[in-house]
């Protein structure tokens, strides 16, 4: 399993950022995904999940009505478009499959988001 983030960076609060993860070793159709993130002195917490065909998916509180996120079964990629960001969205965000019995938890190397005037 590889899962490969891009699309961080420095934003102003108030932007726009696109996260995009490249998966790759599974058959990525048929696997939910999700996006986590950890800020600095903070455990990791659970951000979206979008299950294997792309209708369903989740959002912590915080950031329902300003993230999206989505997924290209052809491309094997999964996205996660944040508007309206704030600096406490700043943290490094990390891709996420869980399979497997017993349950295996696979993270990409994470990308950096930074909110900040």
């Amino acid at each position: 399993v590889q899962l490969v983030e891009s699309g961080g960076g420095l934003v102003q609060p108030g932007g726009s950022l696109r996260l995009s993860c490249a998966a790759s070793g599974f058959t990525f159709s048929r696997s939910a995904m999700s996006w986590f993130r950890q800020a600095p002195g903070k455990e990791r917490e659970l951000v979206a999940t979008v299950t294997s065909g792309g209708v369903g998916t989740y959002y912590v509180d915080s950031v329902k009505g300003r993230f999206t996120i989505s997924r290209d079964n052809t491309k094997n990629t999964v996205y996660l478009q944040m508007n309206s960001l704030k600096s406490e969205d700043t943290a490094v965000y990390y891709c996420n499959l869980q399979r497997g019995q017993p349950l295996v938890a696979y993270w990409g190397q994470g990308t950096q988001v930074t909110v900040s005037s």
